[in-house]
C-alpha cells in the first residue's frame, strides 16, 4: 500500500472503484482504498473525507484483531466488545445512508465526501 499512490491516475493493482464505474455515483465501497492509503500516512482530515464510515470503525477493528492476536499467540483472553443491539444497527444503517445518498448530494457540507472517479 505504501508502495501505490490510489490518489493519482496512474493504474494500481487495486483499480477503480467498481461501483462509481457502474453506476457514476460514490457507493459504499468508493473511496475505501484512498482512505486507507491517508490513514497510512496520517492524513485523518483526508481519510475523513475518502471513507468517513470505514474511519470510524478502524478502531474497533483493530480492537477486534489485538483480541484474536493476543488470543492466538499468547493464549490470553481480553474482554470482549460489548455494544448494544441497536448500536450494531446504527452503524449498518448510518454508513449506508452515507455511501448512497448523503456523499453524492451536490450541496455543502455533503458534496466535501464526494470523491471523483480516478479512471485515467
Amino acid at each position: 500500500m505504501l508502495r501505490f499512490d490510489p490518489t493519482d491516475r496512474v493504474a494500481d493493482p487495486t483499480g477503480p472503484c467498481l461501483w462509481h464505474m457502474l453506476t457514476g455515483i460514490n457507493g459504499p465501497t468508493c473511496g475505501g482504498t484512498r482512505m486507507f492509503f491517508y490513514l497510512l500516512h496520517g492524513d485523518l482530515v483526508q481519510a475523513a473525507r475518502h471513507h468517513l464510515a470505514a474511519l470510524v470503525a478502524v478502531p474497533f477493528l483493530a480492537y477486534l484483531g489485538m483480541r484474536f492476536v493476543v488470543s492466538a499467540w499468547l493464549g490470553r483472553e481480553l474482554p470482549a466488545l460489548r455494544l448494544p443491539l441497536w448500536a450494531y444497527g446504527v452503524y449498518v444503517a448510518v454508513p449506508l445512508l452515507y455511501s448512497t445518498v448523503l456523499r453524492n448530494l451536490p450541496w455543502a457540507p455533503f458534496a466535501w465526501f464526494d470523491i471523483p472517479n480516478l479512471t485515467p
